[in-house]
Formats: C-alpha cells, structure tokens, sequence
C-alpha cells in the first residue's frame, strides 16, 4: 500500500476514535482523547511486539517512517491548519492586544529558547552527557513555541474571558511563525554552515520573517480581489483553498520564507476584511462551516498522529533522564519569558489575576515541535558515546508535548474557571453564532 492508502485508514481512524470518545464523555476534549488513545496503542504495540506477537510494531513503525510525520505537518497540513485558526480571530480584539501579543510572540519566545537551552546545556553536563550548546539552544527554539493547533481547541471550547483568549491565541498563531523562523535560523547554524555572526543570523531571521508577512498580506489582497469580483459562493470558497496550497508552498519551497506566517496574516485579512466586503452572507455562513470541517478532519489525524509517534523513538538512560528534566525546564521557562513583560505592561493597564497562569500552563505544545524535532537530521552529530542528538531532543520533545496535551491540556478548565469569576472586564470569549468549534 502506498502512503495515501495509510493516510486514509489512519484519518477513518482518527474520526472513529473521536466519534467513541465524545459518546464516551462530553466532556474530554477529543484532541487530549485521540492522542491518549493513539499513545496507548502505540505502547501495546510495542509490549506485544517484545513478545514476539504478531509483530505488528514494526508494521506500526514502518507506516509512520513513510508518512513521514515531519514532511506531512511542516510541508503540508500546518498550512491549512493555521489558515483556519486565524480565520477566527477578530481584528479589534487582535488590535486591542496588539503590544501583548507582539511582545510574547517575539521576545517571549527568543527569551524561552535561551532560558531552554542553557538549562539542558547544565543539566546534559551535570549528567555526564555534554551537548555543545546549538544543539541545546535548537531544542529550546523547537520547544519554545505554543502549538495554536492544540491551544485554539481549548481555549474556544472553555469559553475563556476574552482578553486571555485573545492573548493565547494571537500569540499562539504568531509564535509558532516566529517560532519556525528561530529554529530555522539556530539550524542554518548548527547543521546547514550558516556563520554564527549576529548579521547572518538576523538577516536569515528577518527574511523569514519579514518576507512571510509581506507575502501574506500580498497572498490575502489577491485572494480578496478575485473573491471579490464573483458571486459565485462555491467558487469563493474554493478560492480561499488556493491560500494554503499554492500559497504555502510558494513560500516555503520558493521564496524562502515563513509560510506559517503567511498563512497567518492572510488568514486574518480573510477572516476580517474580504468576510464582510467580498462574501455574500450565505457564503460567510459556508466559509465558516467549510474550515471548521476541514480543521476538525485534520486536527483528528494529526493528534493520532502525535500519539503514534512513539514508535519512531529511541530511549536511552540519558534521554530518559533529560525527558523527565526537559517537563519542568520548559514551565519554569515559559513562566520566567511571560512574567518579565507582563510586569511592564501591568504598569499600562489591568490583567485578570488568572493571566500568568493559564498562559503557562495552557501554553501547550504539539504536532508542530514534533516536526521539527523529527525535521533534524539522524546521525550527523553525536554526543556521550555515541549517542544521536536527534534521538536525545526527540525523547525530550516528545515527553513536553505529551505532557503538555495530557495533562495541562486535561487540566486547564479549573483555571479558566476561576478566572472567569474574578475578571474585572466581566468579558467571555464569544464565538459567532455562525461558527463553532468541536475540536
């Protein structure tokens, strides 16, 4: 069987085990069910093939090393998924957080990448494993980013008050573009011979990401031109498919710049601009219901996905020790990047108390770090003896994004819940009535 013929059992597979899940309980998020599940399967996989019954983890195995997890999420559905996140997201709310969510997106994260990796720098050395610190530093910016697929499904869902939903999710959708370009940049340097120059490494930085924005806002005025000038609602609909195909893979594959990014500000000009010039209402009503589909579909496969990807993993004593390390690293992280500017902008106006709190532990990692993990290339370079470096930032990688998913994804609602009580705007976060999310 070819990789579409995977791709099609996996997604049948993917929506049954949602479809049990939400008849099993309401009340769990699909996406933390499906991985769960998917994990759980992996694991049995793996007992009955060290018995020697029926062999089936290496079928498993060999399925997930043809999808190729990395090529399938970073080249191909993030497009699509990023797209359809930012199509919700509301210009006068994005307008209000405007410095809130620059501030996160850019210093937060770069601030996140250090603080990540000069502590497994410390922690790999106390332990007897010496990483040179690029290595380390890849792992911060890989880590750093919270996934927007993962945390816009959650946000919505727990109806947050809306100036932290607004803070989450922009922040969500353009950390993980800046995220991208970051990891992109540290791994120029540490396996592409990029010179490690403060020059070279900004200009490789701000082509990424300068030119995905510019390239979205051209991307979405096309779009928004030719949507437009028809009156054709299946044929506006299709247009906007044309974004995070065509669109996506210009950027990536040809002009060299973020396409997360691209997808992003397009999604957002979309979602607010052409939305009420260029649709019709009953277009709009389509335009929501069509993505939200196409988001749901994906989210499922791609959370199975995650799931599965233990079978692609090595353990080690090493990596089995900086797994459990890398958990607490990556909070302790993302806390200190978030308190340092929320303290300057307290000074500018009034937070929900709950803030800090649910932006650190509903800051959740996914597929995308996955990726990138996945994205470094096997034995290239070696630490302690002998050991992968891809093998020792995957095993970590994994751990935070399952961690992060199970657990704080599963125990978020408390602290949403009590800051829904204590916000002083008294301000739910509000879908509209045309457009609701299952995730």
């Amino acid at each position: 069987m070819g990789i579409y013929a995977y791709i099609c059992f996996l997604s049948a597979l993917s929506i049954l085990l949602g479809f049990i899940t939400s008849k099993i309980s309401a009340q769990v998020q699909s996406t933390i069910a499906i991985t769960a599940a998917a994990m759980v399967g992996s694991l049995l996989l793996l007992l009955l093939g060290s018995f020697g019954w029926f062999n089936l983890d290496h079928i498993a195995i060999e399925v997930m090393e043809q999808i190729d997890f990395k090529s399938f999420l970073l080249n191909g559905i993030l497009g699509f998924l990023l797209f359809a996140g930012s199509l919700g997201i509301k210009l006068p709310l994005l307008k209000d957080q405007k410095w809130e969510i620059t501030i996160f997106a850019l210093f937060s994260t770069i601030a996140s990448t250090f603080i990540v990796g000069s502590l497994i720098y410390f922690l790999s050395n106390l332990i007897g494993l010496p990483m040179d610190f690029i290595y380390c530093l890849l792992f911060g910016a890989l880590i750093s980013p919270n996934d927007p697929i993962a945390v816009i499904a959650i946000i919505k869902n727990l109806r947050a008050p809306k100036r932290i939903a607004i803070q989450v999710e922009g922040e969500s959708l353009f950390n993980d573009g800046v995220g991208l370009v970051i990891f992109v940049t540290v791994f120029a340097v540490a396996f592409g011979g990029q010179e490690a120059s403060f020059s070279g490494i900004m200009g490789l930085f701000l082509h990424e990401a300068i030119g995905g924005i510019l390239f979205g806002f051209v991307l979405g005025f096309i779009a928004h031109i030719l949507i437009s000038s028809t009156d054709d609602g299946s044929l506006e609909i299709l247009l906007t498919l044309t974004i995070p195909t065509a669109g996506f893979m210009f950027a990536n594959n040809f002009l060299h710049v973020s396409g997360a990014l691209a997808m992003v500000v397009s999604g957002i000009m979309i979602g607010n601009w052409t939305r009420h010039s260029g649709f019709s209402e009953q277009s709009q009503r389509y335009l929501d219901h069509f993505w939200e589909m196409i988001d749901h579909f994906l989210n499922a496969l791609l959370f199975f996905l995650i799931g599965f990807a233990l079978l692609l993993i090595d353990f080690s004593i090493y990596g089995i020790i900086l797994m459990i390390a890398a958990i607490p690293v990556c909070l302790a992280a993302r806390y200190a990047s978030l308190w340092l500017p929320l303290q300057v902008l307290k000074k500018f106006r009034t937070y929900n108390p709950y803030t800090l709190k649910i932006m650190t532990w509903g800051g959740l990692r996914g597929g995308l770090a996955l990726a990138m993990a996945l994205s470094i290339p096997a034995k290239t370079a070696f630490v302690g003896d002998g050991i992968d470096v891809k093998d020792i930032i995957l095993v970590m990688t994994y751990s935070v994004v399952m961690f992060s998913i199970l657990v704080q994804g599963s125990t978020v609602e408390p602290m949403i819940r009590k800051s829904k009580s204590v916000d002083p705007n008294k301000e739910e976060y509000l879908q509209p009535s045309n457009q609701t999310s299952h995730h």
